[in-house]
């Protein structure tokens, strides 16, 4: 797909200094979601789509989520989300937009939301994502989740 990145990506370097520099609640988001396993892929973080790196994306679900902090709320911080958003709806993404201190206050109920747009999406395109892209079908939201249990690693099946 055009909009991963790749070893060969200008983008590769710009993706991998962002994801050096995230926040904690990017960083505490990052490692419930590398608990799960999610059908059709993966989440990565900072993925290049186009000219935006979005926080998390699974390509081949079509769904992107993006943590805001408090300039986001500001004038400047909404017009540019809109836009952003927009941009990423027209390529086919689904967006879940969350505040920073609600990773803080309610990691477990975000990471539901995220697993239930996940099962949408591939339940709608019955596995197949790609097919359905290509047939206009909207791959939207979620599948119980499947957790790794036991091992080390593992947070015991907790998210």
């Amino acid at each position: 797909m055009a909009n991963q990145s790749s070893r060969h990506d200008s983008r590769t370097p710009r993706a991998r200094a962002l994801r050096g520099d995230a926040t904690p609640a990017e960083r505490r988001l990052w490692r419930a979601l590398r608990l799960v396993e999610l059908p059709d892929g993966h989440f990565r973080r900072q993925a290049p789509i186009g000219p935006y790196f979005a926080d998390f994306a699974h390509h081949s679900l079509r769904l992107a989520v993006e943590l805001d902090g408090e300039q986001h709320g500001q004038n400047l911080g909404l017009r540019r989300d809109a836009r952003r958003t927009a941009y990423l709806n027209e390529q086919g993404y689904r967006v879940l937009r969350f505040w920073n201190h609600e990773i803080a206050e309610n990691l477990d109920g975000i990471v539901e939301t995220i697993l239930a747009a996940v099962a949408e999406r591939a339940q709608r395109t019955g596995g197949n994502t790609r097919n359905a892209l290509a047939q206009g079908i909207d791959a939207s939201v979620p599948l119980p989740p499947r957790r790794r249990s036991g091992g080390e690693g593992t947070g015991g099946g907790r998210i």
